[in-house]
Parts: C-alpha cells; sequence; structure tokens
C-alpha cells in the first residue's frame, strides 16, 4: 500500500494520452460497481494504464467485504428491472417501470432488485464483481481510495483489499490525465 501516490503517478506519467483512463468512482451500489471494473479491465486488457480513484460511495466496491453492495431502482427511473426467470412473457416486462417507485421502499425490495441482478449478470456470461475487480488487479489496473473519505466516514485502511493506494483528490488530479477522467 502506498500513501503518496507514488503508484499512481508511475502508472500514469511515463504514458501518452492515449494510452491512459483515469476513472473517478463516487457510487456505492453493485449496478454502479460493474461498469467501473468493466472499462477499467477492458481498457487494461488493451493495454492501456488505467487509474481508478474511489472516493465517497465509491469506496463500498474497494472494500473487503462487498455484500453491502446491493441493487436499488429506488431514484434511479432508468434502471430496466426484468425477472431472470419464468415464462418468456414475464421477462419482458420492466418492473421498475410496471411498478409505482413506491414499492422500492417495500422491506425486501432491494434485496430482490439484487438477487435478480446479480442472476442476471450470470445469465449474461458476467463473473461476480469480487472476480471483475481481482481480474482488474490482475491487469494491473492501479486503484486508490480518497483518505479524506475514509477518515470522513470512518474507516481504516485495513477494511480494505490490497494492493491499492491512498491519497487525497490534490494527488489524484496531479497524476492524472487530464482529458481522460470519466466520472461515474
Amino acid at each position: 500500500m502506498n500513501e503518496g501516490g507514488e503508484k499512481m503517478s508511475e502508472s500514469l506519467n511515463d504514458a501518452s494520452l492515449s494510452e491512459q483512463l483515469s476513472i473517478i468512482h463516487t457510487k456505492g451500489t453493485l449496478d454502479w460497481a460493474y461498469p467501473v471494473f468493466i472499462l477499467a479491465s477492458t481498457a487494461a486488457a488493451m493495454d492501456k494504464k488505467v487509474e481508478l480513484f474511489f472516493t465517497f460511495y465509491g469506496l463500498n466496491c474497494l472494500l473487503k467485504d462487498t455484500s453491502g453492495l446491493k441493487v436499488s431502482p429506488l431514484g434511479n427511473p432508468g434502471m430496466v428491472m426484468k425477472s431472470p426467470v419464468g415464462p418468456d412473457w414475464l421477462k419482458r416486462v420492466d418492473w421498475n417501470k410496471a411498478l409505482p417507485g413506491l414499492v422500492w421502499t417495500l422491506p425486501g425490495a432491494a434485496k430482490l432488485a439484487t438477487w435478480g441482478f446479480k442472476k442476471q449478470m450470470l445469465l449474461e456470461g458476467q463473473v461476480p464483481v469480487e472476480e471483475l475487480r481481482a481480474l482488474c488487479i490482475e491487469l494491473g489496473v492501479s486503484m486508490t481510495a480518497c483518505q479524506m473519505t475514509i477518515d470522513l466516514m470512518g474507516y481504516q485502511q485495513s477494511d480494505f483489499i490490497e494492493p491499492i493506494s491512498f491519497s487525497g483528490a490534490a494527488t489524484y488530479f496531479a497524476n492524472t490525465p487530464k482529458t481522460q477522467s470519466l466520472f461515474i
């Protein structure tokens, strides 16, 4: 682990802008973790230098225990929620559009949505998010947790997977490409 951002600096400063990808991740739900790790692993497999910076709720994606990553259609009207099981007519229904938003506040709704999301991802041949995250590490994706957010939320560095770096936003911006940052 590295607190000064040297790992981030080494990985990104020696490559041209077209060979780099930098993503700031702020979301702490399962459905938002997948795009970040899919983009990162794809770019790394294409020999790009990849830096992921996790801040605020995005830190949940770096925790050793990811069981807290859930899916909630509540407040996400664009989310498509289809049943991964059942007859074809049932699989075609978008439950997020068919049901009133109030339904997603009921006890067990997030658990049901999370189960359905995980099941659908497996049916589509996608690996669990923990395996996708491990693939990113194997491919050399550099991951940095925002130290200010860790302090703010009461985490300890030992709560997170290895190997990741810990630094603040200023270090992140000083060492990443100015034209390649995505905010997710």
